[in-house]
């Protein structure tokens, strides 16, 4: 392990190597002792940017959140009225889920952990409302709430029941909380 005096970039190899850590150990496996010898960082500097674990859980969950998100902002479909929002939803999620299974695994293992972890409810909510804001736009608030309610429901089915992702199923389910046209015209 090389000394580093000056190293900007520490704080985040020390969170990419708590996403490293907890993709390969789980929650369980996240210690100070793992992240540093994951980042090749002295423990001290683990402690020194992340005083407990549950702010380096904090960090690597904003991070890992993005995962959703960057999915959502390539597609773009969300902002047209026109597009059916039900089938543009159930794509998202069937992008989502057909990428990289560990980051999405990941991603439900830090979210999930607010559980137990109440530093990381307030990640969670944002994440939650990070979703929602875009549907609120199209739809209504409670809707919207109630679209990501039933995309996590689906997202955590398939992961934890290890069944295909069916996207017409997604699509039927998610268009019955949408009014008749499954969203599209919806909120104009």
């Amino acid at each position: 392990m090389a000394a580093r005096r000056y190293d900007p970039e520490r704080r985040q190899r020390i969170i990419d190597a708590a996403i490293r850590v907890v993709g390969r150990s789980g929650i369980a496996g996240l210690t100070h002792r793992s992240v540093a010898r994951e980042a090749d960082v002295p423990l001290g500097s683990t402690t020194y940017h992340f005083k407990t674990l549950d702010e380096l859980m904090v960090a690597a969950l904003r991070q890992a959140n993005e995962g959703f998100a960057k999915v959502i902002a390539s597609r773009g479909g969300l902002e047209d009225p026109r597009t059916d929002l039900a089938a543009e939803l159930a794509a998202l999620m069937g992008e989502w889920l057909g990428g990289e299974r560990t980051g999405v695994e990941l991603e439900y293992e830090l979210y999930l952990a607010a559980l137990r972890r109440p530093a990381l409810r307030p990640v969670a909510a944002e994440w939650c409302e990070e979703v929602a804001a875009p549907l609120s736009r199209r739809t209504d608030p409670v809707t919207a709430r109630a679209l990501v309610a039933l995309m996590d429901g689906i997202c955590l089915q398939v992961l934890l029941t290890g069944t295909p992702y069916d996207e017409a199923y997604a699509r039927e389910v998610l268009g019955r909380l949408l009014p008749g046209d499954g969203g599209a015209g919806a909120g104009t």
